[in-house]
Parts: C-alpha cells; structure tokens; sequence
C-alpha cells in the first residue's frame, strides 16, 4: 500500500534534531467556532508568519490557520542556511525582465538576509545565528563555472566574496571531495525552527490570532471578491470533528505543497520534492572544529547537491539526498550517514542520531511563484487571494521578504510584490498523474550530469 505525501511527511518528522532542541513551549487553541478578519493567512510556517508580523503592524487583524504545529513542514526542518539569491540562477530573472529589474531582485534578496537579523534582534530570538557560508567545487571544470560566477556577482550585482585556491582548500574544509571554492561572510545559518518558533511568539505578541491543529477544509469567495470564507476542521478529544470558519477581505496561501486540495490552480506550478538531512552524534571538540574551521555553512554546485553545516553543540548536520518519486529512501540514517563520509571520511565511527526529512515545493525554473489566485483563474473575485510557493529549497531568507512584499500589496503599495508576480513559470508536464513519473525521468538526466 502506497503511503500519501502527508503520511510519508508525518513518518519523516519524527527523529528531527530541530524538534529535539527546540521543545514546543508555547501552544495555540484550534479555532472551533466562526470568527472574522481582515487578513486570514493559511500556514503557519516563516512566510505566513512574516506576513502576519508585517500586517499586524500595519493595523489589520490577522488570523494565522496551521493544520499542524507552527514550523511543522519545511519552515522548521530545513537545513538552516541563510542565503541571499535565489535557487535558480539570477540569469532566469534577466532573461525575462531585463537587468534592470533582476538587480532588483537581487538586492531584494539581500534585505531578506537583512530581515532575519533584524527580527532576531528586535523579537530577542536565540536561534544559534553563525555568519560564514562557502560555496564548493567538486572539481575543476564546476571551479571555473563557479569562479565566472563570483567575478561576474562582484562586477554587477556588488556582492562581495573571497575566492579560495586549491591550495588553500585545507584551512578552510577537512575533505579531500572539494577542490576550490567560495566564501562569504554575510550569509550563514541558524536553528530554523527555533528561529519559527520566535517569530510565532512575536506575532501572537503582536495581536495575531494563531490557531494550530486547524486544517482548511474549502475556500469560498464572493463573486465581488470582498469577502472570502474558509473553512476549517480540528479533531476534538470526545466530539470528533468540529468545525469553524473565517471570514476576511484578504487571504494569504502560504502552505508550501499542502495547500493543493484548497487551490487546484496552483498544483500543476509546483512539485513535491522530498529532501532529507542527518544529524551526529555529539564529537569531541577538536573534531568537531576541525572539519570547517570557519564554522561555516557549506553547500556544493551540483545540481543534485549537498549541504551541511557545524553545530554549537559539535555536531555535524548533513543534508543532500533528494527524492523526486516521493519515496523515501531505504535506511535513511545509513545511506545518509554514508553520503557525509564522502566528504568526511575521518568521521567513519561516528554515528547519526538523527534522521529526517520533508519536502519542498519546486518551480520548474526554480524561481519563486508569487501572485494573486486571480491570475491562475480568471476569476476576478480572486484577486485579494494571494499565494507564495515555489521557493525551490532556498526560502529560509526569501519567505520573510515573501510575506513583508504581500503585506505591502495588501496595504495598497504592490510594486515590489508584483515584480516576483511577473516571473513567468511553466506547468510540469505529464498532468496530475504523470507529471512525476516525468520529473523522476528529467532528474536522471542530472544525477548522471553531476556524476560525469
């Protein structure tokens, strides 16, 4: 028997270093009755969360719907690193709307790195920030590759950065895979569902209604567009299903790839993608510090690639192998654990403690899909419907800008929001049935591309 994406989700919570470290001490009531608002948001993860953060601030009353826990999905189980950019190539924004508006951009990225710093410092957010992020090389031809790219971020978008020779390689990473690389010191990591979490209280701090265990079940919207309801159900110990509902002149989709039964327009623009990560046993210090002196986050060029970072606690924290069939791979622990020896082979004793994984929501291009669901519809009614996915696995820094630009277009100030909204993206092909099928075969041709 096949499991559904949500009980393959649920089994791959379960051994999350990040749940482990951040126990949840903050709960928040299911809705179970009718309320109202001007903005109902819909997931309570970084991006939901950001906007709820912005609009309250801005004076409207927000009412947050999580169908699980704040930071369950993607939110509070990624890798951690905070990076401006995007996942695609910035080229994919100057093909379509010139250099002009990809510079844009960009230094819009850069504010969300901004952004996180400045909600750690004024929501007092212990969530483990480390500065320090490299960019690495497996072999000569993806060097070069990777050097143009450095000079030509330094020469027209100002972003600054060091290039490190092969030579130079051991002070900076104690692997034999790498070859050559680059470092910067402006984008680093963090604990991302401590980080989840903070922003959670913050917003509840600010007057947002959260409510977890609320599942949105319909979404009803007037033919004028000036009010939509959505509907939602929690389970009850002793009555079962109980319903509710909220009712508001705006509404925010912001849950990554859980939200297609409610928004069927948007399905066909995005792919559940499942990527899984390690966490070690604790190492004695000078191990630990040795592996990345810097203490920086890691990621390397390829297109199936491999991201890992140092821990406070001396641990090693190994993501990488991704599945596009939705299955989860066999003795994920192991296989994991096997995938960090190629980069660590000095760590060949030591265990993995944890093991997990979750899935991410990919654009075909892998640029982010922002807009109104009117745009997806044709319906009129739908234009105070906006929506935010396809961050494409590199959304820790970009959700909170994703959330401060709806809240600025809600506000009546949508320039910059509409920027993203113009990226144009193609449907998957193959359809609701065979558009993975079609994804598993594409991706075969890029595992084997990095192979060579």
């Amino acid at each position: 028997m096949f499991k559904t994406l949500l009980e393959t989700d649920q089994d791959l919570t379960r051994n999350s270093y990040y749940a482990a470290t951040a126990p949840r001490t903050r709960h928040h009531l299911a809705l179970q009755d009718d309320v109202a608002a001007d903005v109902a948001v819909v997931g309570g993860g970084l991006a939901g969360l950001s906007a709820a953060l912005e609009l309250s601030a801005r004076g409207y009353s927000v009412t947050v719907l999580e169908a699980r826990e704040v930071g369950w999905g993607a939110s509070g189980r990624n890798g951690g690193q905070v990076i401006a950019g995007l996942a695609s190539d910035i080229s994919v924004i100057e093909e379509q709307l010139g250099a002009t508006v990809a510079r844009r951009v960009w230094d819009m990225t850069v504010e969300a790195v901004n952004l996180v710093h400045e909600r750690r410092a004024r929501h007092a957010i212990d969530c483990e920030w480390r500065s320090g992020y490299l960019t690495l090389a497996v072999n000569a031809r993806k060097a070069r590759t990777l050097r143009a790219w450095q000079e030509d971020m330094l020469r027209r978008y100002d972003f600054q950065s060091r290039w490190i020779e092969p030579q130079d390689m051991p002070r900076w990473i104690a692997s034999p895979r790498f070859h050559s690389g680059v470092y910067d010191d402006f984008n680093g990591h963090l604990h991302p569902l401590k980080y989840t979490q903070g922003l959670a209280a913050a917003a509840a701090q600010a007057g947002v209604r959260i409510h977890e265990d609320t599942a949105v079940t319909a979404m009803e919207t007037q033919a004028d567009g000036a009010l939509t309801t959505l509907r939602t159900v929690t389970q009850v110990a002793g009555q079962g299903a109980v319903h509710g509902s909220v009712r508001a002149r705006h509404v925010l989709l912001a849950g990554n790839v859980y939200l297609q039964e409610i928004a069927r327009a948007l399905e066909a623009r995005i792919m559940p993608v499942g990527t899984y990560i390690i966490a070690s046993e604790r190492m004695a210090p000078a191990l630990a510090d040795s592996l990345i002196p810097s203490g920086a986050a890691v990621c390397d060029t390829n297109f199936v690639l491999d991201y890992f970072r140092p821990m406070q606690d001396h641990r090693m924290l190994y993501g990488g192998r991704v599945s596009y069939s939705k299955a989860t791979p066999m003795n994920l622990a192991e296989s994991m654990r096997r995938r960090m020896l190629l980069s660590f082979p000095q760590l060949k004793d030591v265990k993995a403690e944890y093991a997990w994984g979750g899935f991410v929501d990919i654009s075909m291009n892998r640029a982010p899909d922002f807009g109104r669901l009117s745009q997806r519809t044709g319906q009129p009614g739908h234009a105070n419907i906006f929506y935010l996915q396809g961050f494409s696995g590199h959304g820790l820094a970009l959700t909170g800008l994703a959330g401060k630009l709806v809240a600025e277009a809600i506000a009546g100030q949508a320039e910059r929001f509409d920027i993203f909204a113009r990226i144009q993206h193609r449907p998957f092909p193959g359809g609701r049935w065979l558009r993975t099928p079609a994804l598993v075969l594409g991706m075969a041709y890029y595992r084997i591309k990095d192979l060579l």
